[in-house]
């Protein structure tokens, strides 16, 4: 260890004895996945048991409404699992934000459900990493910090939700709320990678369904009178797909619909993900989008319905995050641990938040690896180093240091 008074010593030492493999074991084998409402409700209620240790006000959240397109062209209501909110000490001098998800991305009848040791040490499990051991990190680093001297100056809230593996629909109104006001934020998202390092920028991130009408014929005896919708949805895509340059990604993930062989399609639903790196690519990108749909619908005699939106904004580095990693980066360095900082592709709640205007650190959770598959691990010496890293910070943060 390097520069840290006596007080800061006992206070990481806590956190590290706090932060437990067998709890992260216990809410693994708890399916969570983000359509999976009664896991979710189970994972909630065991989360609820774990932070009564804190102080403040604990409360449920309804999600926000939220809708998808489906296979026919159709918006339909998505349900979701409620959300968990902490309060504590809101008329402290100092406030920040801390963030996690109790949703993975296996559902209910996946096959990976339970949790085994690896012989080289490491922890196979679903959602081990992303993010149940995250969450095990934050909680674990609060509780200690509650014993530290400078608790009393530092208020903090907490948002655990249960959407983010779907990008957080139901949850942004909740997040944006509370981060106002916050002079920091930290989010436990695994490390970006397995030796610990931080994802820097991020890009932003929209997921747009395109439902295309036609007109439908027979394709022997008058398809001049048709409009073919998958031919329009194929134009569509291409037209998409042109928008891509440097800090601009674009992904024609699915075209759904068609008809039998004999009858002009339609209908089609046409899927696209669009990652931009910066503010003004976003903005070019909704221009593209608008014009390639005003394009396609006017020169093939179609409709089209757009669903969906940049939910993810990018998150550039400026120079108040900067300051956020320096002090984590500080606090790893007195903690003996060496950590780097990566941009990453992936998006996450970070964007959410530093779209707020609130400095981020995104990435605070364990150190794993092949998340979102059924090889997900997690390194178990992490919990401990991670809950050390978090607990200094805070404290820091309490007293100041930014």
């Amino acid at each position: 260890m390097g520069e840290m008074s006596s007080l800061e010593r006992a206070l990481v030492t806590q956190a590290a004895e706090l932060c437990r493999l067998d709890e992260v074991r216990a809410w693994a084998e708890v399916n969570s996945g983000s359509a999976n409402l009664a896991g979710l409700d189970t994972m909630a209620g065991l989360l609820a048991d774990r932070m009564a240790i804190l102080p403040g006000t604990l409360t449920l959240v309804d999600p926000s409404p939220v809708t998808a397109m489906d296979g026919g062209g159709q918006e339909i209501p998505l349900c979701h699992g409620q959300h968990l909110h902490l309060i504590v000490r809101p008329d402290a001098p100092r406030q920040i934000l801390l963030t996690g998800h109790m949703d993975t991305v296996y559902p209910a009848d996946h096959p990976f459900q339970s949790v085994r040791d690896l012989p080289d040490g490491r922890v196979n499990g679903p959602g081990v990493a992303d993010m149940k051991g995250g969450l095990a990190v934050m909680i674990a680093a609060l509780q200690a910090f509650e014993k530290h001297p400078g608790a009393s100056s530092l208020g903090y809230e907490v948002v655990i939700n249960s959407d983010e593996e779907v990008g957080s629909a139901s949850s942004a109104a909740l997040i944006a709320a509370a981060a106002r006001g916050k002079i920091a934020a930290l989010t436990y998202e695994p490390s970006a990678l397995p030796d610990g390092t931080l994802a820097g920028a991020r890009p932003g991130s929209g997921n747009f369904s395109f439902h295309v009408s036609g007109r439908s014929a027979h394709a022997g005896r008058n398809p001049e009178e048709g409009r073919n919708a998958i031919t329009a949805a194929a134009e569509l895509a291409l037209a998409l797909e042109a928008l891509r340059r440097d800090g601009l990604s674009v992904n024609v993930a699915r075209i759904e619909g068609g008809s039998p062989n004999n009858v002009v399609p339609d209908l089609a639903v046409l899927r696209v993900n669009l990652r931009p790196r910066t503010p003004a690519l976003e903005a070019a990108a909704r221009e593209g989008i608008a014009a390639a749909v005003q394009h396609v619908s006017a020169t093939r005699d179609v409709s089209i319905h757009s669903h969906g939106a940049f939910g993810r904004p990018p998150k550039p580095l400026d120079p108040p995050a900067l300051r956020l990693f320096g002090l984590v980066e500080e606090a790893g360095r007195d903690l003996g641990q060496t950590i780097g900082r990566k941009d990453s592709g992936g998006v996450c709640d970070g964007n959410n938040i530093a779209a707020c205007g609130i400095p981020v650190v995104d990435t605070m959770g364990v150190r794993g690896g092949a998340i979102h598959s059924t090889e997900e691990y997690l390194i178990p010496e992490s919990l401990a180093e991670r809950a050390s890293l978090s607990a200094l910070v805070i404290a820091r943060l309490a007293g100041g240091a930014l």
